[in-house]
């Protein structure tokens, strides 16, 4: 199986039902969901959960990732610390859509206090319909990559 049409999310434990509806959805579309906890509601950590979603993308074995925790902010911040990830928060559809197109983002951090269920899906489905535009945005992908290193 290859990792093209396969997508990983995991979340902390604020945004458990979120992460489950996001899920489903994302699995209608046709992608292959490793979903990957937590699935009780005890308190858990976001930054081990950012971590082993990026490894699954930064390995290969994912395409895409979605994270979340209260804020989006904090898994994002976790996330982006694994080389190879470009992760960001969005709460709005054209975020979601340029971070695709113009930073070549391979994961999406969401908020579950932040968006509501409505929102989040239309954020999700601009994140995934979006394609890198390459071109000019390529340099400062590289530039991004070189900073990494």
């Amino acid at each position: 199986m290859t990792a093209d049409n396969r997508i990983v999310l995991s979340s902390d434990h604020a945004a458990i039902p979120l992460r489950q509806v996001i899920a489903r959805h994302v699995a209608a579309r046709g992608w292959v969901v490793a979903d990957i906890g937590p699935v009780t509601p005890e308190s858990t950590p976001y930054p081990r959960h950012g971590e082993a979603a990026a490894r699954m993308v930064a390995s290969g074995e994912c395409r895409l990732g979605i994270v979340l925790c209260g804020t989006g902010q904090g898994i994002m911040m976790a996330a982006n610390k694994v080389k190879g990830i470009r992760c960001g928060v969005c709460s709005d559809t054209f975020s979601a859509r340029m971070i695709r197109e113009h930073n070549d983002a391979n994961m999406l951090s969401l908020g579950a206090r932040v968006v509501g269920e409505g929102l989040a899906l239309a954020i999700v489905d601009a994140f995934l319909d979006a394609t890198f535009e390459g071109g000019r945005h390529a340099a400062r992908v590289e530039m991004i990559a070189v900073l990494e290193r």
